[in-house]
């Protein structure tokens, strides 16, 4: 009887043994699980990163993609401004024309040499930098030319009333800072210049319409801090100068975007009837170039006093062309005006006050 019940206590422990045997076993590999999960995870993680990193390394970079040969150059973002929106004036008071007291009228470069290969000769102009001009700057550029018999100084020197016009809209803000050039229309040989008659004057004269584009203005890139492009520069001019800007503006197109007409002589284009068989009828353009979409003039302003004794019919015509061609433009016939500087004056007011905004 002892004998069984010690060999039902040896089978009963053996048991007991084993279930505690199997209890650890069990413990050890749930606590194993967790940590082989992060392993895993770690491990996963490393795969997904190195993964990213090829990826990356494979794809091409925005940065440094080379844009497509034949992709047009982005378009630059144009202002909402319209110079056409609003009437121009013409009653302004003679303060606007006068020195101020307090007012920074800029500074003013006279007898600045440049070389004209147009001319080929050496040309002079008169030069305005605009109050706190910065030479690491960028500023647009108005081009001014005289009429018959002028030169550069005509519109720009000492107390000009160009010089300080410019200097009061600035002050008021209602002038965008520019540099403004008083251009010599003359391009020829200095030294033949008082031995011209009218029609040799007349061939120098139009020679400025290439002098500017050629010569002038890449002087000015590199010697002042211009802003280049269309958007940045103008072309203005009375009488006679004012039919050189029109030939300018029309012949450069591409990079003038601002063009003034004022009062300008009959010779752009052929006027019926204007100075007949004489000098001042030669046209110059047989038809005005056609702007594209990319180059219509910006603003393109003629003017004209209702006592002008010379230039009431050619600047009319001009607005007719320009309407038949369907270019936006401002034509106004001024009661009360002649064709002087008292009309010059009130024009450049107008103009200053729709370009480069």
């Amino acid at each position: 009887m002892m004998k069984r019940l010690w060999i039902l206590l040896l089978i009963l422990s053996l048991v007991l043994s084993m279930a505690a045997c199997a209890k650890t076993d069990t413990a050890t590999t749930d606590q194993q699980e967790p940590q082989a999960t992060a392993d895993q995870a770690t491990e996963a993680a490393t795969q997904a990163t190195e993964s990213v990193k090829a990826t990356q390394a494979a794809a091409p970079q925005a940065t440094a993609a080379p844009a497509p040969t034949d992709a047009p150059a982005p378009t630059e973002k144009k202002s909402s401004f319209d110079p056409y929106a609003t009437a121009n004036e013409y009653d302004l008071s003679s303060a606007w024309f006068e020195r101020q007291g307090g007012t920074d009228y800029g500074t003013l470069l006279t007898d600045v040499t440049y070389f004209s290969t147009t001319a080929d000769d050496d040309k002079r102009v008169n030069i305005l930098l605009p109050p706190n001009y910065d030479a690491n700057g960028a500023y647009p550029v108005l081009y001014m030319i005289h009429g018959w018999g002028g030169d550069y100084t005509g519109h720009l020197h000492e107390d000009s009333y160009l010089h300080m016009l410019y200097g009061n809209m600035f002050r008021e803000g209602i002038a965008k800072p520019m540099i403004i050039v008083g251009v010599d229309m003359y391009t020829g040989k200095q030294s033949v210049k008082d031995d011209l008659d009218g029609y040799q004057m007349r061939a120098a004269y139009d020679k400025t319409v290439d002098d500017i584009a050629v010569d002038l203005m890449p002087f000015m890139a590199s010697h002042y801090a211009v802003a280049e492009g269309r958007e940045n520069t103008a072309v203005a001019g009375v009488s006679e100068g004012g039919a050189k800007s029109l030939c300018t503006g029309f012949k450069w197109l591409d990079r003038i975007g601002y063009i003034a007409g004022i009062a300008p002589d009959g010779n752009v284009i052929a006027v019926n009837g204007y100075y007949r068989d004489s000098y001042w009828s030669i046209p110059y353009f047989d038809s005005l170039p056609q702007p594209t979409q990319d180059t219509m003039p910006l603003y393109l302003y003629l003017a004209v006093g209702s006592e002008d004794p010379y230039n009431i019919r050619a600047t009319q015509y001009y607005s007719e062309v320009f309407r038949d061609m369907g270019l936006g433009y401002q034509y106004d016939y001024v009661e009360g005006f002649a064709h002087d500087s008292d009309f010059w004056r009130v024009c450049m007011y107008n103009f200053i006050n729709k370009i480069f905004k």
